[in-house]
């Protein structure tokens, strides 16, 4: 139960990490900071309704700054793109490609927080389910928001650029990210613990197994946003778009696709899920460390690496990848001597494994390049 739950986590990480790869072939090290992100951002929301353990028990001040920016930024591009454009005689732009989305975020954010705000008194009746919901529906929207801003600023310039400059640059938008998530006024360096909004009960055994209502929650939640991913990538439009890009994004740009409006959407849905994971994670283990802590580096660490097992820029390769990791760090903990310090060498050593007898991974597929 282990295993697949927290495999399930993996696998949702794992997908931002494949989608990114499919479309734009880098790997974006600091995906695994906006699954940290999540988790961090679920516990501040948990203090805006009056759950936190700790002394967090009111509405983050930066958390009203960063919504306040965004309506700022929202009415900035409204002014720009509907009186001061038609103005200067450039004709309104067929499409609104900034007011739209920030306004559907300063919506969907001052909502939610106020919802947060308004639910204290259920919380305070014992009812932590609709709660869990709106801190839920925060995280993956602040996370989608900084998934959105980090492809926009950090990069889109670099898109002509050669890779190892992309990759240096997400190694340090993850430093960024660690750093900012440190200061006193965001999330601090203290650890503090994820209150609980589900309870660990145990719901029936199977055999000598309890199956605890923690772990169906989050094997239930992930398996519904993997299986709505996959609805999405092979059976609408926008699924279509996604993977004409990642074919030729020249050719999909030719064929009448806007490839910069799917590249950013590729980034918000990969760190919408991310968020999902932090929530997740922070109730099958409440205790959050600081968001440059090595435990998170080696989670996302790991995420890639079931990435890769599955066959990075495979979506559903990397959902198996993750619960076979899950599976086998797990395993290797109960029935290995010694397991407990050694369950990073298993996990790794599948990585090698697996690089050497089918390095497109389990899923993947060989590319033939012609030249």
């Amino acid at each position: 139960m282990d295993g697949v739950a927290v495999g399930s986590l993996y696998a949702l990480i794992a997908l931002g990490y494949t989608m990114v790869y499919g479309i734009l072939q880098f790997i974006n090290f600091a995906h695994g900071d906006v699954f940290v992100l999540g988790a961090w951002v679920s516990f501040a929301a948990a203090g805006a309704v009056g759950l936190s353990v700790g002394d967090q028990t009111a509405v983050p001040a930066w958390l009203v700054w960063l919504l306040g920016a965004v309506s700022a930024g929202a009415l900035a591009a409204a002014l720009y793109e509907f009186v001061l454009r038609p103005r200067l005689g450039a004709g309104r732009p067929p499409a609104t490609r900034l007011t739209w989305p920030l306004a559907g975020v300063s919506v969907v954010g001052w909502g939610t927080l106020l919802l947060l705000v308004a639910t204290r008194g259920v919380v305070a009746g014992g009812s932590h389910t609709i709660a869990g919901g709106m801190i839920l529906v925060l995280a993956m929207s602040t996370c989608g928001l900084v998934g959105f801003c980090l492809e926009r600023l950090a990069y889109k310039p670099l898109r002509s650029a050669p890779r190892l400059n992309v990759l240096i640059t997400a190694i340090g938008v993850s430093l960024l990210l660690q750093n900012l998530g440190q200061l006193e006024w965001m999330f601090g360096t203290r650890p503090d613990r994820m209150p609980t909004l589900v309870p660990d009960t145990v719901l029936f055994r199977i055999g000598h197994v309890p199956v605890r209502l923690v772990d169906v929650m989050v094997v239930a939640t992930a398996l519904v946003l993997m299986v709505l991913l996959d609805w999405l990538v092979f059976r609408t439009k926008m699924g279509r778009a996604m993977r004409a890009v990642s074919f030729s994004p020249t050719n999909a740009a030719l064929m009448g696709v806007d490839v910069d409006k799917v590249i950013s959407f590729t980034f918000v849905l990969g760190s919408v899920l991310a968020a999902a994971a932090g929530f997740l994670y922070g109730q099958k283990y409440p205790g959050l460390n600081q968001t440059a802590a090595a435990g998170w580096v080696l989670l996302g660490l790991k995420a890639f690496v079931a990435a890769v097992i599955g066959g990075i820029g495979n979506i559903r390769g990397a959902m198996l990848g993750g619960l076979l990791i899950g599976l086998l760090e797990f395993f290797a903990v109960q029935y290995v001597p010694e397991g407990a310090s050694l369950r990073d060498i298993f996990v790794f050593g599948a990585l090698i494994l697996v690089l050497l007898v089918r390095p497109s991974g389990v899923l993947g597929k060989a590319v033939t390049e012609k030249v």
